[in-house]
């Protein structure tokens, strides 16, 4: 028998599957726009829709559509993005912007783990960014390990040096320990230009990702079609960014979730509630550099080179300006944040040289006007509540 809420779930289901269609027929026809002109016109009839969206309740039903259905709309934008990989097969610079915006989404998933979860500062996000992206470079070039496996040892060293950082975060507070952040940030890049085993100011290149014997740099050829190398790349990171955004969805959902937020929100409560406030920060600060070093990593095969100016505190604040513009602590946010901050610069070339001045900018707004960013976040008690229905 068929209970009053098949057809609110029926039609959950149509409205994700056509949201679905239209925003990734949006994101192709925004990819492939050259002319300034049509760049300016798709942003601007996004804004004029998301704002009417909001005031005829499309947004809202939106909202509960996925909620009524979290697999079917993560199945959907998986879809998608597999679409869109398939139709830009043969460009080159538009799936190299596309795999950027997925592995500096991995990285922000952990700086989410870390700012938005547990409530712990971090801003040397690049740098441990780059700490995956180096060791990848040494490992690949000198140790015969397989380069599946480099990929989680590089995350795993930018995860141990994370873990000697915390002490002295640990040691202190508020602004304090954001200030250690920022230093260990600059002493990284310091020490990557001043060593030239790591190849000084040069850097170095990195040789590309060979999985099961299969090199990604030797493209793939596809019934008389020639698909760029960089699909492989592009369909690896979907791979990295989904697994790690199901993993961090679990984190937040989970009583291991709530811990680290009750630290976040209250630390005299969480010690009166017998929470260890250290190992909370602890582990989320190792789990957060651990999904930076591994995004790294891949970025570091994917642009087949690596120097210190590609891990600057600026780069830094770029991965904080994604956080915070999809909302402290709303994993879902990270993507729409990042278009905006790594995509849209290189659309609309006049703003390039201002594009630090228009995220402090964006930033600003967001805090003072939206302080939960360009998405809604679903509390954690309602992700509970679901799962107990």
């Amino acid at each position: 028998m068929e209970t009053p809420q098949a057809p609110k779930r029926a039609n959950s289901a149509i409205v994700l599957l056509l949201v679905a269609i239209g925003l990734t027929a949006y994101t192709w026809v925004f990819l492939h726009a050259e002319s300034q002109l049509e760049v300016a016109v798709l942003l601007a009839a996004a804004i004029v829709l998301t704002i009417l969206g909001r005031k005829l309740g499309v947004t809202a039903t939106l909202e509960s559509s996925a909620a009524a259905r979290p697999g079917m709309a993560r199945a959907l934008a998986v879809l998608g993005a597999l679409a869109l990989i398939a139709a830009l097969h043969n460009s080159h610079f538009v799936l190299l912007m596309f795999c950027a915006v997925l592995l500096f989404c991995t990285a922000c998933l952990g700086l989410t783990v870390q700012f938005g979860f547990s409530g712990v500062a971090n801003f040397a996000g690049a740098a441990f960014f780059g700490i995956g992206s180096y060791a990848t470079a040494v490992m690949v070039t000198h140790t015969g390990i397989p380069h599946l496996l480099v990929v989680v040892i590089a995350g795993a060293i930018a995860a141990t040096i994370g873990s000697l950082l915390i002490l002295p975060v640990l040691r202190t507070r508020g602004h304090y320990a954001a200030l250690v952040t920022i230093a260990f940030g600059i002493l990284f890049k310091t020490f990557i230009e001043v060593n030239d085993v790591l190849g000084g100011p040069q850097g170095l290149q990195v040789p590309g990702m060979k999985l099961l014997g299969f090199a990604f740099n030797d493209g793939i050829k596809l019934g008389g079609a020639e698909l760029s190398f960089y699909v492989s790349y592009a369909l690896l990171s979907l791979l990295v960014f989904a697994g790690a955004f199901a993993l961090v969805s679990a984190l937040e959902r989970s009583w291991v979730g709530l811990s680290m937020d009750v630290v976040r929100t209250d630390e005299t409560a969480a010690a009166t509630f017998g929470l260890h406030i250290a190992r909370w920060k602890v582990i989320a600060f190792t789990l957060g550099n651990f999904l930076a070093g591994i995004a790294g990593s891949l970025y570091g095969m994917v642009s087949g080179f690596v120097a210190p100016n590609n891990f600057t505190f600026a780069d830094s604040l770029l991965m904080v300006s994604i956080v915070i513009l999809g909302g402290l602590g709303n994993i879902v946010g990270l993507i729409p944040a990042a278009i905006i901050v790594l995509v849209l610069p290189e659309k609309l070339q006049f703003i390039q040289e201002y594009r630090f001045l228009l995220f402090a900018a964006l930033v600003i707004l967001i805090l003072l006007f939206r302080p939960q960013g360009l998405l809604p976040r679903k509390t954690r008690i309602f992700f509970h509540r679901e799962a107990s229905k």
